[in-house]
């Protein structure tokens, strides 16, 4: 059976489907409510900024690859469902619910997400604030979604993960040894030794002041997000 061969008629009369507590056997593909709700989260992105194109629904396709028996029919639903983005957070916390347990699952819709929203080369304040949405309705932490979103945007330049040459998920101990080594790296010392003119020693000093500013910066992020990650 093909991922979407059962979203046809079956998934649009039984919604509440999507209520049941446990992720249900079989793969994602076979299950009407997955289906139903990918397609509308999909959809509505599309419309978030402002314009659902064509261009959006063939990159939606290639993420989610309709069979070509429920093509037509997963049209229709994109097309309703692309009217409005009204109505997208509760597909979110639908599937959530559903499939809360299989948490790199919503990791992976996320990620499809992303990548319908980069499609046309432009990612408008209006998507991220929906794709922040969708994350934090999944459940996914801060960090998930801080590193899905370098995935596909790159890390901006003044992110405390990027100067630590770190994915936002690193562990703590990798935290520290990337501090540990930078700081290694800009000491005076090792400046002077690998023949580098004296001006670099300052410009290494604030190299050192800024990996440690972005080591402070993620402890205390960290620490304030803990209470709500246990």
């Amino acid at each position: 059976m093909g991922f979407w061969s059962r979203i046809a008629g079956l998934a649009a009369r039984r919604p509440d489907a999507a209520e049941c507590d446990t992720c249900p056997p079989g793969l994602p593909g076979e299950d009407p409510a997955f289906s139903t709700a990918v397609t509308a989260l999909g959809a509505k992105l599309a419309r978030a900024d402002g314009v659902a194109d064509a261009g959006e629904y063939l990159t939606f396709t290639e993420v989610f690859q309709p069979d070509p028996a429920s093509e037509r029919n997963v049209r229709m639903l994109y097309d309703l469902a692309s009217q409005t983005t009204r109505g997208y957070e509760s597909y979110a916390t639908r599937l959530a619910k559903r499939y809360r347990n299989c948490p790199q699952l919503l990791e992976d819709v996320l990620d499809g997400l992303f990548h319908i929203a980069v499609s046309d080369g432009v990612v408008s304040g209006h998507e991220l604030d929906y794709l922040e949405r969708v994350g934090h309705l999944f459940g996914l932490s801060p960090l998930t979604f801080r590193r899905i979103k370098a995935t596909h945007l790159g890390a901006e330049a003044d992110d405390p993960y990027a100067i630590l040459g770190l994915a936002p998920d690193a562990p703590d101990a990798a935290l520290t040894d990337a501090r540990r080594r930078l700081l290694a790296e800009c000491h005076p010392d090792r400046v002077r030794a690998r023949g580098l003119p004296e001006e670099f020693v300052e410009v290494f000093n604030a190299k050192a002041a800024s990996v440690n500013a972005a080591f402070d910066e993620i402890v205390r992020d960290r620490k304030l997000m803990a209470p709500a990650l246990g």
